[in-house]
C-alpha cells in the first residue's frame, strides 16, 4: 500500500560527524554537513570518510544526509568540485545543497540537488524556474512571511525547506557583499567576517549622531516554534535548524525541542502527515531552547511586520535565559547583565548567599538589572552525558519453519529454523531472548509464536538466530533504501530576468553558459572574481531589517523623521543607508 501522507522532515546542522550522529540520535530526519571544501562554512569542512560514517549511521533510520557544496566556484576549481560531487555520490550522500549553477552543467552522477538559501529564493517565479531546471528541494529565504511562503509552495511540486531556528543573516542570503568589499573575505566563499555584528554610530545628513555605538545590523535569533503548524499548512515540508558551527549540546537540545513540536503537529493532523524517517526516541532531558546560545528570540517576518523588535542592538552575544530569582543560579554558572551605562557585562557566579550573587571579581550589578544566565553548569553536565536513545520497532514471529522479522521501516526478513521434535512439552517462551537487542538500533515491539508444543530449540540457537536477524535486517535496509535522483533539466525554462549584476554571483564559464541558455542576455562577473576596488555608492547589502523602523522612526509613521541621507560608521567601516519603503527594504552602500 502506498503511503499518501505528506512526509515532514526535521533538518539539523552538523559541524562534524560526531554532531551529525547526535542530531540523528535526537530525532533529526536529515542532517546537513559541510564537504571538504566549498561548503559556505570554511571552518566546518569534513572528510569523505567522516561523511561516510554519518551516512552509514543515518540510513539505519532512513534519515538523509545532505552535503553543502554551496559556495560560488571559481573557474580553476570546476574540475575539483566535479570530482568532489562524484565522490560524495559514491559514499551514499542523499543530496547536495548548492548555490552555483555551474553544477547543473557539470558531468555529475544522478545525485539530487537542493537549491541553497544562497540562491535567494523569494518569489514564485524564481522557485518555479529552479524546479524546472532540476532542483529537488528549495531552501527559501528567511525573510518571508507565511503568505509569501504559501505563494511559493503553491507554485512548485518539489519539497520546500524553511529555516525555523538559529542565527539570522541581516542581508538576504547570497546577496551580501559587505564582508567581501570591506575585508576581501566573501560570505559566498564561506569566509564571512560578520561585520553585521559590529557596533556602529548612526549619523543624519548634518553629521549629528542619532545613536552611538550600537549593534545596528545585529539581529536576534530565529525561533519559529510557535508557527510550525502554520508553516505545515503553508506547504512547508522541511524544517531547518541553522548552526553548522554549533556544538553537539546545542544541536541535541534544539533538535529534540523541534522534534517534539513537530510530532505534536503531526499528532493533531488526523493522519495527514508523518515524519520522513523512522525510530522512536527516548530522551534523558527536557529540551529547552533558552538553555542554548541565543541573542534573544524573534519569529522575524513570518507573521508580518509586527511592533516587536527583531534586532539585538545592545549586544551580539548570547543572552541565554532570563533569571527571575537568583536562587535559580548554581555555583559556576555564567551570567550577563547591562550596567548603568548600558554596556553588556558577563561574569561567573561563585556562590549565591543571602540574596546576593558572589563573584570572583568586583562587579556593580544595578539593582533593577535583568539577570540572564548564559551558562548553566548543571545543564552542561547533563548534556555531556548520553542523552538519547533511538530505536526502530521490530516484530518477530516464530513458527515451526523459521522466524520472520519485520520493522517499522517496512523491511522484512525470514530465516529458516531447524527444530527437533520429541515428546509433548510446555511451549518455550523465547520473547525475552529476542528482546535482548543490546546496542543494535532495534527494540522488540511484538513477539508471536505458533510453535508446535513438541518442538525443542536450544536457547543458544535462538541467540544465534537473533544476531543473524539483526544482520539481515541491516542488509535488507541498505538494499531497499530509496535515493532521490537528480531531476531532469527543462532546457526551455526561462530565467525571470534578462540581466544579472555582480550580486547574482556568476563566477565561472559554466554558470554563464547555464544562464545564457535560459534567456539571460547580460551578465556581470561576481565581485569575488573581479577583485577590483569597490566604487563609492556600491550596494553591498539588501535587507528587510530597517534601522529606522527598529528605532521608532519609520517613514510611514507620523512624526519627525531624521534628515537623510543617513550614514552608519564605526571608525573603520562607513555605509550610506538607502530606503525602499515600497518594498520595506534597506540597502547599504559604500560611502
Amino acid at each position: 500500500m502506498i503511503d499518501k501522507r505528506r512526509r515532514l522532515e526535521l533538518l539539523s546542522p552538523a559541524a562534524d560527524p560526531k554532531v551529525a550522529i547526535e542530531a540523528v540520535r535526537h530525532d533529526a530526519d536529515a542532517v546537513y554537513i559541510g564537504a571538504s571544501s566549498h561548503g559556505a562554512r570554511k571552518a566546518a569542512a569534513n572528510t569523505l570518510d567522516g561523511i561516510a560514517e554519518v551516512v552509514d549511521f543515518a540510513h539505519r533510520y532512513r534519515a538523509r544526509v545532505y552535503v553543502t557544496v554551496n559556495t560560488i566556484v571559481f573557474e580553476d576549481e570546476l574540475r575539483k568540485v566535479e570530482g568532489l560531487c562524484r565522490d560524495l555520490y559514491h559514499i551514499g550522500v542523499d543530496a547536495l545543497i548548492v548555490q552555483d549553477m555551474a553544477l547543473l552543467r557539470m558531468s555529475l552522477p544522478p545525485i539530487a540537488l537542493h537549491a541553497s538559501t544562497q540562491c535567494d529564493i523569494r518569489t514564485p517565479e524564481k522557485a518555479r524556474f529552479l524546479q524546472e531546471v532540476g532542483f529537488s528541494q528549495l531552501v527559501l529565504a528567511r525573510e518571508l512571511t507565511l503568505p509569501e511562503i504559501r505563494s511559493i509552495t503553491d507554485a512548485v511540486d518539489v519539497p520546500v525547506e524553511c529555516f525555523v531556528h538559529g542565527a539570522l543573516c541581516v542581508s538576504y542570503s547570497g546577496r551580501c557583499h559587505a564582508s567581501c568589499a570591506a575585508t576581501g573575505r566573501s560570505a559566498n566563499r564561506g569566509e564571512c567576517a560578520q561585520i553585521c555584528r559590529l557596533p556602529f554610530t548612526l549619523y543624519d545628513a548634518g553629521g549629528k549622531a542619532l545613536v552611538r555605538d550600537r549593534h545596528l545590523l545585529s539581529l536576534r535569533d530565529f525561533n519559529a516554534s510557535a508557527s510550525l503548524e502554520k508553516l505545515v499548512e503553508a506547504g512547508v515540508s522541511s524544517f531547518k535548524i541553522e548552526g553548522r558551527l554549533k556544538d553537539a549540546d546545542y544541536v541535541k537540545n534544539i533538535t529534540a525541542f523541534y522534534s517534539r513540536k513537530l510530532n505534536a503537529v503531526i499528532g493533531a493532523s488526523e493522519g495527514e502527515f508523518c515524519r520522513s524517517s523512522f525510530g522512536h526516541v527516548k530522551l534523558a532531558f527536557d529540551p529547552r531552547p533558552e538553555k542554548s546560545f541565543n541573542r534573544g528570540f524573534t519569529d522575524y517576518f513570518l507573521n508580518g511586520r509586527r511592533p516587536a523588535s527583531i534586532a539585538s542592538m545592545l549586544t551580539p552575544k548570547s543572552m541565554g535565559e532570563t533569571i527571575s530569582d537568583i536562587r535559580q543560579l548554581h555555583n559556576g554558572d555564567g551570567i550577563s547583565y547591562f550596567d548603568r551605562d548600558g554596556r553588556y557585562c558577563g561574569v561567573n557566579v561563585n556562590k549565591v548567599e543571602n540574596g546576593r550573587i558572589l563573584t570572583g571579581r568586583k562587579v556593580d550589578i544595578p539593582k533593577d538589572a535583568v539577570i540572564h544566565r548564559t551558562s548553566d553548569i548543571e545543564w552542561q553536565k547533563l548534556m555531556q552525558r548520553d542523552t538519547s536513545e533511538r530505536r526502530i520497532s521490530l516484530d518477530v514471529t516464530l513458527d515451526d519453519k523459521g522466524v520472520t522479522a519485520s520493522d517499522e521501516r517496512g523491511v522484512m526478513v525470514r530465516l529458516p529454523l531447524d527444530v527437533t521434535r520429541g515428546e509433548a512439552r510446555t511451549e518455550m517462551d523465547f520473547s525475552r531472548d529476542f528482546a535482548k537487542l543490546g546496542n543494535t538500533p532495534y527494540v522488540l515491539r511484538e513477539y508471536r509464536s505458533t510453535l508446535d508444543p513438541s518442538v525443542f530449540i536450544p536457547r543458544s540457537e535462538i541467540t544465534a538466530l537473533r544476531r543473524r536477524l539483526v544482520e539481515e535486517l541491516d542488509k535488507a535496509n541498505l538494499t531497499t533504501y530509496r535515493f532521490d535522483m537528480r531531476r531532469s533539466e527543462n532546457l526551455e525554462a526561462v530565467y525571470p530576468s534578462e540581466r544579472l549584476d555582480f550580486r547574482d554571483n556568476v563566477a565561472n564559464s559554466l554558470a554563464r553558459e547555464f544562464y545564457r541558455s535560459h534567456g539571460v542576455k547580460e551578465m556581470e562577473d561576481a565581485m569575488e572574481v573581479t577583485h577590483g576596488k569597490v566604487e563609492r555608492g556600491t550596494q553591498v547589502m539588501t535587507t528587510r531589517h530597517c534601522i529606522l523602523r527598529e528605532l521608532g522612526m519609520c517613514r510611514k509613521d507620523k512624526g519627525a523623521h531624521p534628515e537623510e541621507p543617513l550614514v552608519i560608521d564605526n571608525g573603520q567601516l562607513r555605509y550610506r543607508l538607502r530606503f525602499d519603503c515600497s518594498r520595506c527594504e534597506m540597502h547599504l552602500l559604500t560611502d
